[in-house]
């Protein structure tokens, strides 16, 4: 999703497919988890493509991984989910980790159907909703957010615990 807020938008590619990631999509996935680092001037190495790569192919870890498929097999999207216990409720609500559109695609509708796709996983698994955090500078994928949930007050903190 663009820094930028950017007036034209980008038709959906014809039959584009939500499905779950596979063995076969890993080359194309470190392409797109590396733009996505990239974008949020986070830092890649081969070690964190496998540890993360590792997580979502193992069914025992709870992070799973949606991608938005071309007709023609490109990944387009990806979108990154677990579980996450909400002790208040005492039952799981989704945590939408990380969601990303290759740059070509944004404006498109594939964020919002990756989206939609980790919230039908939401639905089928009784989570009565999906959390995710952003850049409070991500204008275009703020647009997008605020159709589709609502923003919360809540503030996130990371505490440093290396000092």
């Amino acid at each position: 999703m663009d820094k930028k807020t950017s007036s034209k938008r980008t038709p959906m590619p014809s039959a584009v497919k939500i499905r779950p990631l596979e063995m076969s999509d890993r080359a194309p996935w470190c392409d797109l988890y590396r733009q996505y680092a990239h974008f949020y001037q986070s830092p890649m190495t081969d070690a964190i493509l496998d540890r993360t790569w590792s997580w979502l192919m193992d069914p025992r870890h709870p992070m799973e991984g949606l991608v938005a498929e071309s007709e023609e097999r490109h990944l387009l999207g990806l979108a990154h989910f677990r579980a996450c216990p909400e002790p208040l409720i005492a039952q799981d609500v989704g945590f939408l980790d990380d969601l990303f559109v290759a740059q070509g695609q944004r404006g498109s509708g594939i964020g919002r159907s990756l989206i939609m796709g980790v919230a039908a996983k939401a639905r089928e698994r009784g989570w009565p909703v999906v959390r995710w955090i952003t850049a409070g500078s991500n204008a275009q994928a703020r647009q997008l957010y605020d159709k589709l949930a609502s923003a919360t007050d809540w503030v996130t903190y990371d505490l440093d615990v290396q000092r």
